[in-house]
């Protein structure tokens, strides 16, 4: 891979050793580059990636998997808007010009997602999922099926048409008995909607299925939930949500928070407080003691009292022993391994057996390594008496700055996966888009009724990655205090702007409110951007090369799939920090729960003052729905289109409803009708 010199044109140039393969490289390439100029559709995209693949599959070539791999990727980067050229035999790519025009942008994107999750909606067991969603069937002695749970919308239409004469006597009322939105969550795999008898794991896939992008399943923890209309019969689904574990890594809302390390030690320097010395020493302390080291202790690598008074040789020992022990996990490490069912050991054993493996024993010996040479540090500058005149002077050097980092690293380890959520899916179902029912979707997210149903999902939940590091089970409060998500678009979310909810309205107090802060723009790093089919080339390109593995075990870093693609794009010479560039920023947003983030983000706050009570629970969830209809609703039905836009999705034939999957079926439709809706 080379730059083209004066533009941002850049040269792929996969290593593949035939000829037949390097000239059909090109030749793919030209057939791209002419769809780029003519038309850029996705047929003509797919109908050229369907011949390449057709002529790869074909041939016997040894170098074919890499061949298909970066033809297949190349093709990806067409259907994003990526513009391919042939120039004397040299493929060049150049990423999508930025922008300026909003819907343009919009359309751009959706264009790009639409393409994968198309795709997804045509796999035959996609097909017959949805099939057997919309199907008919008895249930308490009705027909019943997915189109139950939508609303009509001539129904809905026609009594927001009466609602809209008591705008200024009576709205409230009105409104009430037409929209009344609550929250049920789906706390088990096999848990049933009473009015359909279908599963609600399945109700919300079939609605997540209606998006704009792909249905994925996320690692970590995953809790999802249905916004429902009990004001309307069978409470049709206004809208779903789901949190998930958060990302790691986000500047904007690190820094926003006070978790990024320069904006910390900002903080530090600016304002030093005894508190703040003091913390440091403790959560040091703690990480410390939640490192498993009976068997670093058997083998001599340290002692007891190179705990209390590390000196440099033992930290030099522990990373020596880390290195080893990593080679070791490349050299013999197998997934099944390290899958192991928890009913098969006693007590701690479980526990201990995961931090004897290599994987955690390099794990260990590096974070040891880490904290000994941090305690050094403190020791000599604390004396044993942490103070803030000692912490300022401490953070004026590059040694105690260093040490600050790491620990407050260790802070936000302990943290970020259990007080911090991703709103990871959020949206309306119609006939409720057009009401704004997204807004109601994302209000209803910040429920105190979501943080309490997150903390009794996951109130006994172990820690894998740390009781795996402590050879023993760490359980840790699992209070939510900040959820955080990013729009699809790049130019904003219309969701998600303006959104305030007066906490008094909720029981808390009048000078406070729960609001989406808007922190910036991100450009995130995946692999999202690319079809499954090509994921598939490039995994399997790394699996028959001779490179080190990368195994998909739990606690060896971040995504499996992410580092396997990476290290099949470097196979490929191809440059994968740039194309695993998503080269579409997205707004961030982040929503405060507590009024004491910044310190109980790092720990040096105990508890989480809630800025609703978490008690508040079912009670809170309503009044956000009074208040979606009074600052919302109320409004947006004054609005002749909006309604008649209502009115087009309809459960009768000819079916008109958006909240159908939209999917082209050839067996014949089945027929819908009201009352048995």
């Amino acid at each position: 891979m080379t730059n083209v010199p004066g533009n941002t044109w850049t040269t792929l140039e996969p290593p593949l050793p035939s000829k037949a393969s390097q000239n059909a490289f090109v030749e793919h390439a030209r057939a791209l580059a002419k769809v780029c100029r003519r038309e850029r559709t996705e047929e003509a995209i797919e109908k050229a990636r369907g011949a390449f693949v057709a002529e790869v599959t074909a041939c016997r070539r040894s170098d074919r998997q890499a061949l298909l791999a970066a033809g297949l990727v190349m093709t990806d980067l067409a259907t994003q808007g990526w513009t391919v050229r042939v120039r004397s035999e040299r493929v060049e790519v150049k990423p999508p010009d930025p922008v300026t025009d909003p819907l343009a942008e919009k359309a751009r994107i959706r264009r790009q997602e639409l393409v994968k999750r198309n795709a997804q909606l045509r796999q035959p067991s996609v097909q017959r999922f949805l099939d057997s969603m919309e199907r008919q069937r008895l249930h308490d002695g009705r027909y019943v099926s997915i189109y139950s749970l939508m609303r009509d919308g001539r129904d809905l239409a026609e009594g927001l048409r009466e609602a809209r004469t008591h705008l200024n006597n009576g709205w409230a009322d009105a409104l009430s008995k037409l929209v009344d939105p609550y929250l049920q969550f789906v706390t088990a795999e096999n848990t049933a909607c009473e009015f359909t008898g279908l599963r609600l794991m399945d109700v919300w896939r079939y609605f997540r299925h209606t998006w704009t992008n792909q249905y994925t399943s996320v690692p970590g923890r995953t809790m999802v939930f249905l916004v429902r209309d009990r004001a309307a019969a069978n409470h049709p689904v206004m809208g779903i949500g789901a949190l998930s574990s958060p990302i790691m890594q986000i500047r904007e809302r690190d820094s926003w928070i006070g978790w990024h390390p320069e904006t910390f030690l900002d903080r530090v320097r600016t304002a030093p407080t005894r508190e703040l010395a003091k913390w440091l020493v403790d959560t040091l302390d703690a990480a410390i003691d939640e490192i498993y080291v009976a068997d670093l202790i058997e083998d001599g690598i340290l002692s007891t009292r190179d705990l209390k008074t590390p000196s440099l040789a033992v930290i030099e020992r522990l990373l020596k022993e880390s290195a080893e022990a990593r080679k070791k996990h490349h050299r013999f490490a197998r997934s099944r391994d390290h899958k192991q069912k928890r009913s098969d050991f006693h007590g701690d054993e479980y526990w201990i057996a995961k931090a004897r493996t290599h994987l955690f024993r390099s794990k260990r010996a590096l974070a040891l390594s880490t904290y000994l040479r941090a305690r050094a540090v403190l020791d000599e500058a604390f004396g044993g008496k942490p103070t803030a005149e000692k912490l300022a002077t401490l953070a004026k050097t590059g040694y105690g700055s260093d040490a600050i980092r790491r620990v407050l690293k260790k802070a936000k380890a302990d943290r970020v996966g259990i007080a911090v959520a991703d709103i990871s899916v959020c949206g309306a179902v119609q006939p409720y888009n057009a009401l704004l029912g997204g807004k109601l979707a994302a209000m209803m997210a910040a429920s105190p009724e979501v943080v309490h149903q997150y903390r009794r999902r996951y109130a006994q939940a172990e820690s894998e990655i740390a009781s795996s590091m402590a050879g023993r089970p760490i359980v840790r409060a699992s209070k939510l205090v900040l959820l955080g998500t990013t729009s699809l678009y790049g130019v904003g979310s219309s969701q998600y702007n303006r959104i305030k909810i007066p906490a008094e309205r909720l029981g808390g107090n009048a000078e406070d409110v729960i609001r989406y802060a808007e922190l910036g723009r991100s450009e995130a790093f995946g692999t999202s951007q690319y079809s499954e089919e090509t994921v598939d080339a490039l995994v399997d390109l790394v699996q028959q090369s001779d490179a080190q593995r990368v195994n998909s075990i739990f606690g060896e870093g971040v995504s499996p799939k992410l580092r396997k693609v990476r290290q099949a794009l470097d196979l490929l010479n191809l440059p994968s920090g740039m194309l695993l560039r998503h080269h579409r920023p997205r707004v961030v947003y982040a929503v405060s729960l507590i009024k004491n983030l910044d310190d109980y983000l790092i720990g040096a706050a105990k508890r989480p003052e809630y800025i609703v009570p978490v008690n508040e629970g079912v009670a809170a969830t309503a009044a956000i729905g009074a208040w979606w209809r009074e600052r919302w609703l109320r409004n947006r039905i004054i609005s002749d289109d909006v309604l008649d836009e209502i009115e087009r999705h309809t459960t009768v034939r000819p079916v008109t409803h958006g909240a159908r999957v939209p999917l082209q079926r050839a067996a014949p439709q089945q027929p819908m009708y009201s009352d048995l809706s």
